[in-house]
């Protein structure tokens, strides 16, 4: 892998990690028909970039979690919060990884998950009649958003996607929805983009150089796809992005 095809990739990452139309599915569809050879660990990997852009994005909501380990207050609960949401997709990842490498990682599976997952997306949508900020939400919705979020490790499913639609059907607004996902991604990113950067490092598959480039393209990419999301959500539905997962697979499955 050349720093072009790591920083297309990072792109890729960046732009399509928030928006509800799944980064993975997005990489590996570009990885098979651009012939770049990349694998489940660089794509973690470069997945750290988009962390970044949580991080820096949300800065306000990490420093109200850090305050809390001192004083009490929202951040303590976002704290619990943001843990007890993260527990099923941890576990999830270390169970199931190989599995799920072996078995899911190909355009036709993507484009079945794309297909499938656009379900409860849609079903939030149609449910969507309350507007609850992300204080009410309580440990057990976070819970159930981190239930949700253990089943995109299927590539084509979307991280975003699925955590978006369990807020919705929760009672969230659209954009507490998405900034509860938003925050959530962090834990679990920093863990799987950690372990398996680690493992990358240590076997030499890609330069190092190479390696951030493409984490350097997945913060830049994130952090505008986060902003463009709320903004948009402020006025608009999820919808197109469900209208946007049925197209992409249909094409797919008239390529294949």
């Amino acid at each position: 892998m050349d720093p072009f095809q790591a920083a297309l990739l990072g792109l890729v990452q960046g732009l399509t990690e928030f928006l509800p139309v799944s980064s993975s599915g997005h990489l590996i569809l570009f990885e098979a028909w651009g012939g770049i050879k990349g694998t489940l660990a660089f794509d973690a990997f470069i997945h750290l970039g988009t962390l970044g852009a949580v991080l820096f994005y949300f800065r306000r909501d990490w420093k109200e979690v850090l305050k809390s380990f001192t004083q009490p207050g929202w951040g303590r609960k976002l704290f619990f919060m943001l843990a007890i949401g993260t527990l099923p997709g941890a576990l999830a990842g270390v169970l199931f990884e190989d599995l799920i490498a072996a078995h899911f990682r190909t355009p036709s599976r993507v484009a079945l998950m794309l297909v499938l997952m656009s379900l409860p997306l849609l079903g939030g949508e149609l449910r969507h009649r309350s507007s609850r900020d992300l204080s009410s939400l309580g440990l057990k919705g976070a819970f159930l958003i981190g239930l949700a979020q253990a089943l995109a490790l299927i590539p084509g499913t979307s991280r975003s996607g699925i955590t978006m639609a369990a807020g919705l059907l929760l009672g969230l607004s659209r954009i507490e929805a998405a900034h509860f996902s938003f925050l959530l991604s962090a834990p679990i990113i920093a863990g799987a983009g950690a372990y398996e950067g680690l493992k990358l490092l240590a076997s030499s598959q890609v330069p190092l150089s190479t390696l951030f480039i493409g984490a350097g393209s997945a913060l830049f990419s994130g952090w505008l796809a986060i902003s463009f999301l709320l903004n948009f959500l402020r006025r608009h539905t999820f919808y197109p992005f469900i209208v946007y997962r049925v197209l992409l697979a249909g094409t797919v499955y008239a390529f294949l």
